[in-house]
């Protein structure tokens, strides 16, 4: 990842607050069970953070009605569904298509590349967002996968319809 960053002019669109507060109170029972099996099945991911453990993350899915906050501190693992106008200070900001972020997740896409293309807002830290990644490489297997897996053949086949859908429409990058 580069150590600069480079604001993309491109915001999300706003959303009706109160969607965006319903979205998040829906989902956050998910991210919940997966936040902790993620951290329970690769305790060796938080050494790679190393001081960035403690670092809010926004990691911020343009076309989504929330972001996502992100502390990867073992003693105090927070990721949790945020309304855009209720989100945290964080030390950085990571923003982009779903389907890009979780590729970025899963190491199938080249995070330089995408940040190079502005396809990928990184502000902040860059540091810790270079920890992050570190850490998410080091992971055997797709963690995507391995959340989809905590929820059986629901889980998979959402995953698999989310992918598919994601590769069905052109690649329009952040700038609409």
């Amino acid at each position: 990842m580069p150590t600069d960053t480079i604001t993309n002019t491109s915001r999300p669109r706003p959303v009706q607050p109160v969607l965006s507060h319903m979205a998040c109170r829906a989902v956050q029972p998910l991210l919940s069970r997966v936040v902790k099996r993620i951290a329970k099945n690769h305790e060796t991911m938080f050494n790679r953070l190393g001081a960035h453990q403690t670092t809010d993350f926004l990691i911020d899915p343009i076309e989504f009605p929330f972001a996502l906050h992100l502390r990867p501190d073992p003693e105090n693992l927070i990721f949790r569904a945020v309304p855009r106008d209720a989100a945290p200070v964080a030390g950085a900001v990571i923003r982009g298509r779903f389907k890009l972020l979780l590729e970025l997740m899963d190491s199938e896409e080249d995070g330089d590349a995408a940040f190079f293309s502005r396809d990928l807002e990184i502000t902040g830290d860059t540091e810790a967002v270079v920890r992050l990644r570190n850490a998410l490489d080091d992971v055997d297997g797709s963690i995507a996968e391995e959340a989809a897996d905590l929820f059986g053949a629901p889980g998979r086949a959402i995953l698999r319809r989310l992918r598919l859908s994601y590769n069905a429409t052109p690649k329009t990058g952040m700038q609409q």
